[in-house]
């Protein structure tokens, strides 16, 4: 049987309030400690196979995590792209009429020069849906908190809009 261990990346180094998506951007000073508090919680945990963001902070996280392990880097564990938005701050995004009109609709419109959170789902849906023939036991996957909540959605055939208004996975949280 299956058994999917996600992780979510540490903290990031970026001003809050930036939309960062899929841009590259690196782990806060903390990282050592946050690793550390990590890698405590799934002490004990054999895992069997571990995919992973190909953004640099979910790698570095990976590669401490599961150093004997070989690293599955796959592109549709990346973030939601935030396209035009991508290192901007959110307040000024939600000052326009676009970025107003995405909040209202941010399940159906794509972000101005990114993806909507359908191309979104279908993209996590396809790593998921490929993982079956692949893989038994436990997998960590080590993600994006989006990804994370899509993971749940689908898994859980629950709406969207339900996980994410009342599931929101902390930096360096594990969740199975």
């Amino acid at each position: 049987m299956m058994k999917l261990i996600c992780i979510r990346h540490t903290r990031v180094d970026v001003r809050p309030g930036t939309c960062y998506g899929q841009t590259d951007v690196p782990l806060a000073a903390s990282y050592e400690d946050e690793m550390a508090a990590v890698a405590r919680q799934l002490d004990g945990i054999r895992i069997d196979a571990v995919f992973c963001s190909p953004l640099s902070r979910c790698r570095q996280l990976a590669g401490s995590l599961f150093p004997r392990h070989e690293i599955h880097l796959d592109e549709r564990l990346k973030e939601l792209h935030f396209g035009d938005w991508e290192q901007k701050d959110w307040e000024e995004i939600f000052c326009t009429d676009e970025g107003r009109y995405w909040m209202d609709h941010y399940l159906e419109a794509p972000c101005p020069g990114g993806e909507s959170y359908q191309e979104f789902r279908e993209r996590v849906r396809s790593f998921l849906d490929d993982l079956p023939g692949r893989n038994t036991g436990n997998i960590a996957l080590v993600t994006h908190g989006g990804v994370i909540r899509l993971v749940k959605s689908i898994l859980e055939n629950r709406p969207m809009e339900d996980v994410f208004a009342a599931f929101n996975p902390v930096f360096g949280g594990i969740y199975s």
